[in-house]
């Protein structure tokens, strides 16, 4: 079941899926961020490639690759591989539900959102997904948020749905440098701590990132934390095919 929650944390990494290009460029701040407007990132389709160290509870360290797909909106489809062509796991997410293929240990999962957070305490969802793989706050700002300027960073503290969702948001990148989510239960967490940024056609975008997942299992609280470097990317405006049948 491990692999499953691997595979759903790869898929938060897409965020750096700009940084493959063939010549990495450290971004350079050009200024500071005198009021709160943080950079969105926007895309229509786009496939990467990715080498991945996943490091469970039990010690166990898995090295492999990712192949991803998506289109903004609409679906994330991957597929995990820790060498030698085998194809370990496959999945699709999109604004309805989760789907897992485990083609070593035939776990599948075929939920629904709800479904998901009622079973392993996580509220996930498409668009945090997208917010959070590009390193942007997880919910536009409203007045029922705290945002306060701390040093080199704002502090952004949000409340939706029984979840609280801490972001740090450098004010040189205008990118969230780290983001940690809690449910009110104490039942999941997530934290993504984006380390570097990289220039993009003029804007910041992650180069390396961590991500710790805390989730439940029937055997009890698990912990997977994820390292993600990404080799090759293809943002394009046409079409992707997304090929998932269980």
């Amino acid at each position: 079941m491990n692999r499953f929650f691997a595979g759903i944390t790869l898929i938060l990494g897409v965020g750096l899926l700009f940084s493959c290009s063939k010549k990495t460029i450290v971004y350079q701040a050009d200024g500071k961020m005198e009021d709160f407007s943080p950079v969105y990132t926007d895309y229509e389709f786009m496939s990467a490639k990715a080498k991945v160290v996943i490091e469970e509870e039990s010690g166990k360290i898995t090295r492999g690759t990712m192949n991803l797909r998506a289109k903004k909106d609409s679906v994330l489809w991957f597929i995990i591989s820790p060498g030698m062509g085998m194809e370990a796991v496959r999945g699709l997410i999109t604004q309805e539900k989760i789907q897992i293929q485990d083609r070593i240990g035939k776990e599948d999962i075929n939920l629904s959102f709800k479904e998901f957070e009622t079973i392993y305490g996580l509220k996930l969802s498409l668009d945090l997904f997208q917010n959070i793989l590009f390193a942007n706050p997880p919910y536009q700002v409203d007045y029922k948020d705290r945002l306060v300027r701390v040093g080199k960073s704002f502090e952004l503290t949000q409340v939706r749905d029984k979840v609280r969702y801490f972001s740090k948001v450098d004010v040189n990148y205008r990118k969230v440098s780290e983001m940690v989510s809690n449910s009110l239960d104490d039942r999941g967490s997530l934290l993504a701590s984006f380390a570097t940024f990289q220039d993009i056609e003029s804007k910041p975008f992650p180069f390396e990132v961590l991500y710790k997942l805390a989730y439940q299992l029937p055997e009890g609280a698990q912990n997977t934390i994820i390292n993600v470097e990404w080799t090759s990317v293809d943002p394009r405006s046409e079409p992707l095919s997304f090929p998932f049948k269980f």
